[in-house]
């Protein structure tokens, strides 16, 4: 019987509980509470045991990009994220034309059907190509196209139960009947690269947009006189929000806001990493468009945000030494709260008894040191 027994402060339900030991059996926890008789094989943190991080905003890293449409590059991505604390992730597409997409998403359906290597691929995060060109950000513009009915249909029946979130502008005309149709089919609609007022956000409220892709990025912001989309996702308790809490998106102070409006339940720690990600500054490829980075920044020629180079690890971090956030809160962020918005709150996201044994040791800085999926040690790669 495949056994694990750590034992360590706890962060989990929000909370930091001291001198607790988990104990996890054939991939599931087991026993989740004080210590007890002194045991052998057991794992003994001196930082802290926090849920395994759930990214469901990753395009890419450390060379490979979901576009690729290779069982190599999602391979690649899940091993490189484990690294970082990530334990789950939604595969997130770019905008590209209907055929690269069916392709991609089938890539995915077929990357699922073996054990793999790294952080599990839980379903797929659809960006695009149903956008908004003035907010177009790094997406490519050849292949942005208003939202059509019979294409999803065909994108929902390629993913095969994966497709747990779309990003659309809901200003279109056709967004509608769409939104609805994904909300039947268990499939977030969220708001994003849209220039949509706050009118048109609160109309799609009625037809099932619930969630906000990168809150205050690629979208129309709030104003005194008309709310936009930011105001909306400010307002409106319904809407879940992702924030890329880098310090370069959005600035610290404006990233407190939102949680401060939005509390610990309804806000998402996201990456929206690129392939760059754990890579040197350079240049590389986003949905066929260059992008530079410097210092960590990646940006097209012009100079638009092209993704990130973030990671849920840093992420974490920022939240409590940028904006004073409680440990316990950011660790919430990026584990309970998105395992929750993509259906997984009774599996994942908790260091309670029926819970995967996914779990991360941290330093007292969160640093990562050591990660376990299904009760089985990652070996990270240096």
């Amino acid at each position: 019987m495949s056994r694990l027994i750590v034992q360590g402060d706890l962060i989990t339900d929000r909370r930091i509980i001291p001198e607790q030991i988990l104990v996890c059996e054939e991939g599931k926890i087991v026993y989740a509470g004080p210590k007890r008789d002194e045991v052998p094989d057991l794992v003994v943190s001196k930082g802290y045991i926090v849920p395994g991080y759930v990214d469901i905003h990753i395009h890419g890293s450390h060379g490979f990009d979901v576009m690729d449409g290779t069982l190599e590059s999602l391979e690649g991505i899940a091993i490189s994220l484990a690294g970082y604390g990530v334990t789950t992730f939604l595969a997130t597409t770019l905008t590209g034309d209907l055929g690269q997409l069916i392709k991609v998403l089938q890539t995915c359906r077929e990357f699922t059907g073996e054990s793999r290597p790294g952080a599990q691929l839980a379903g797929i995060h659809l960006e695009g190509p149903w956008i908004n060109k003035k907010h177009k950000g790094a997406q490519n513009e050849v292949h942005i196209v208003p939202p059509s009915l019979e294409d999803a249909k065909q994108l929902v029946e390629a993913a095969g139960g994966l497709l747990k979130i779309v990003t659309l502008a809901p200003e279109h005309p056709e967004a509608a009947e769409v939104i609805e149709y994904l909300r039947n089919n268990g499939v977030k609609a969220s708001v994003g690269h849209s220039e949509a007022a706050y009118q048109d956000v609160k109309n799609a409220l009625a037809h099932g947009l619930s969630h906000v892709t990168h809150c205050y990025n690629a979208m129309r912001g709030l104003h005194h006189r008309e709310p936009g989309v930011v105001g909306a996702a400010m307002y409106h308790d319904e809407l879940t929000t992702e924030l890329i809490a880098d310090g370069i998106h959005v600035h610290p102070v404006v990233m407190s806001i939102l949680h401060r409006i939005k509390t610990t339940d309804r806000t998402i720690l996201v990456s929206d990493g690129m392939r760059a990600v754990g890579m040197n500054d350079g240049e590389y490829e986003l949905g066929g468009l260059r992008v530079f980075v410097q210092n960590g920044e990646a940006r097209l020629a012009d100079g638009t945000l092209a993704g990130s180079t973030l990671t849920l690890e840093r992420a974490v971090q920022n939240m409590v030494r940028l904006c004073g956030v409680a440990i316990a809160d950011a660790v919430a962020m990026a584990s309970e709260v998105p395992a929750k918005i993509i259906g997984l709150g009774d599996r994942k996201g908790r260091l309670a008894v029926g819970y995967d044994a996914d779990l991360v040791i941290t330093d007292e800085l969160l640093n990562v040191r050591k990660v376990f999926i299904g009760g089985t040690e990652f070996e990270r790669q240096e």
